[in-house]
């Protein structure tokens, strides 16, 4: 496998000089899946919009922890009043009062606001750790996508050399006169579809490093490169503990807070029906300069709740609710059941991993090599060394195929388990 891996950079560059095209610049030093991970927290954009979200409601709930959620009005007047003509000519008083107003809320509804920021704040917060989580999966998958088209263009190579030699031996034969024609067309065949599928390979390797580079937002001049083992040697947690880490998901802790702080908007939107006392205090003079008034001034007013009684925003909170319910529920009922079946495939997986490598492969290379044996004395034709050539092509595709399906496996099993079965994984 290591040898696999440690010709994949040259398939690409034979590659993509035998087709004449243009290769793409790459970075001197390949990435690691540890630097993929870090460029992807700098610069992926979803990561950016959960933080700012974080840094949104941690604004909100700094304003609900204020003593009153409506500022207090201050209001100032100047009057000045010009009295008729008299005995003693006309008059001018200036007149002045100033006051302040402050609405309460009544009916807990300061209390039921500040929960629900809180909560909102919690969620955002979770949120932004989920964001975080899914940032890392989404690279690692496109880097073992990228690592796995590597080594499969490292077995596609191997196989093209051994379909060469048995092609050149079958033409040495032919013009012998020891096979027929038949025999040469079909080991040229099988090399020239050898040589298609190591360039349709050659393209898809391409394509997922740009993606893979479109995730990591690395720079357009140049398509990132990567190093790594496609097998992760860690051990997946039991299926109890899996359990136990997928209920304490951020994810789901996330949209728990968010039921939390819909429930007390609706309190809160309920309350807002009863209304706010609004009481002012003033102060002013009055009158005429020799007979000055001094006034102070006490109001309450309350809005009488004929007209409007709040039964939009308290039906908009309702449906809220219901749709944060929804949601909780919809992901605590499928989260078990996608933990146990993702489980079981890991499990079926490596099974199947461990077959192809102990079983079935040393006997399809041991088959390979007496088949080459028979060939040069003449025992079997050039169709029966084709054939068996192609089935240790195919057994060694099928190890690639079962071992980056375990790889992926083990990623999806890691994100919807929760951050406990990821540090246990890796």
């Amino acid at each position: 496998m290591k040898k696999l891996f440690g010709t994949a950079c040259l398939l690409w560059i034979t590659a993509a000089h035998a087709q004449g095209t243009e290769m793409p610049v790459t970075p001197a030093k390949p990435l690691t899946l540890q630097e993929a991970w870090t460029l992807a927290e700098q610069n992926s954009v979803s990561l950016k919009s959960a933080r700012a979200a974080v840094a949104a409601a941690e604004g909100h709930a700094e304003d609900t922890r204020g003593l009153l959620w409506n500022n207090p009005e201050l209001n100032a007047e100047g009057l000045r009043r010009k009295l008729p003509p008299s005995d003693l000519g006309a008059t001018t008083n200036r007149e002045w009062g100033a006051g302040i107003t402050q609405a309460l809320e009544i009916g807990g509804q300061h209390g039921h606001r500040r929960e629900a920021a809180r909560q909102e704040l919690i969620a955002a917060q979770l949120l932004a750790q989920e964001a975080e989580r899914e940032v890392r999966a989404d690279v690692e998958r496109r880097f073992v996508q990228v690592l796995a088209l590597q080594a499969r263009i490292g077995i596609e190579r191997d196989s093209l050399t051994l379909i060469e030699r048995t092609s050149s031996f079958a033409g040495k034969r032919v013009a012998a006169g020891e096979d027929s024609r038949l025999d040469g067309n079909v080991a040229l065949i099988e090399a020239g579809r050898a040589r298609n599928q190591l360039a349709a390979l050659a393209d898809q390797h391409l394509q997922a490093r740009v993606e893979l580079g479109e995730l990591l937002q690395w720079p357009s001049a140049t398509l990132p490169d990567v190093v790594g083992d496609l097998e992760s040697m860690a051990t997946v947690p039991a299926l109890d503990r899996l359990l136990v880490a997928a209920a304490e998901r951020s994810q789901l802790r996330a949209f728990q807070a968010k039921e939390v702080a819909a429930r007390s908007k609706l309190d809160l939107e309920l309350a807002a029906r009863i209304p706010d006392i609004t009481v002012g205090l003033g102060v002013g003079r009055e009158g005429p300069q020799d007979f000055r008034e001094n006034i102070t001034l006490l109001s309450v007013s309350v809005p009488l709740p004929l007209f409007k009684r709040n039964s939009g925003n308290v039906a908009q909170a309702q449906a809220d609710l219901a749709r944060a319910q929804a949601e909780r529920q919809g992901l605590e009922r499928g989260q078990g059941a996608n933990v146990r079946a993702l489980w079981h495939r890991y499990q079926s997986l490596r099974s199947r991993v461990q077959n192809l490598r102990d079983a079935v492969l040393p006997a399809l290379e041991e088959n390979q090599r007496l088949s080459q044996q028979s060939l040069r004395e003449g025992e079997i034709g050039v169709p029966q060394q084709v054939l068996v050539n192609r089935q240790l092509l195919d057994g060694r595709r099928d190890l690639l195929e079962a071992i980056t399906e375990l790889r992926l496996t083990r990623i999806a099993l890691d994100q919807i388990a929760g951050s406990a079965a990821e540090t246990a994984a890796r």
